[in-house]
C-alpha cells in the first residue's frame, strides 16, 4: 500500500531527488541565520537581559540547516512514521517545486 505522499509524487511526476535538492537549498543556513545565532550566543555569555516576548516574535526564526534526506523520503513513501518538522521540510520543498511549475501550493493534510 502506497502512502498519500507517494501517490502525490506519482500523480504530479515529481522526482524525489529534486525534492532533496530543493530542501537542501531552502533549509541551508544563510548569513543572517548565522548572525542571529551568534548574537544569541553572545547575549548569553555577557549575561545581558533576555529578550522580551515581543522581541522574539519580531525576530524571524532561523533555518534549521538540515534538509530532507533520501532516508527521510524513503520513510515518507513507505508509510512509516515521520516527525512534524520533517513533514514541514518535505512540504516546503514540494511547494517550492510546485511554484516553479506555476501550480498552486499544497497543504500538509493533503500530502500526508
Amino acid at each position: 500500500m502506497e502512502s498519500k505522499f507517494a501517490q502525490y509524487l506519482k500523480e504530479n511526476k515529481i522526482d524525489p531527488r529534486r525534492i532533496i535538492a530543493a530542501s537542501h537549498e531552502l533549509e541551508r543556513l544563510r548569513i543572517e541565520d548565522r548572525q542571529a545565532k551568534l548574537a544569541e550566543r553572545n547575549a548569553k555569555q555577557e549575561g545581558a537581559p533576555t529578550q522580551t516576548a515581543e522581541e522574539k516574535k519580531a525576530m524571524r526564526k532561523p533555518r534549521s540547516g538540515r534538509g530532507a534526506s533520501p532516508v527521510l523520503l524513503a520513510r515518507a513513501t513507505d508509510t512509516k512514521r515521520v516527525t512534524g518538522p520533517n513533514k514541514q521540510r518535505i512540504l516546503r520543498a514540494v511547494n517550492h517545486i510546485l511554484t516553479q511549475r506555476k501550480n498552486t501550493p499544497i497543504e500538509l493534510k493533503a500530502l500526508f
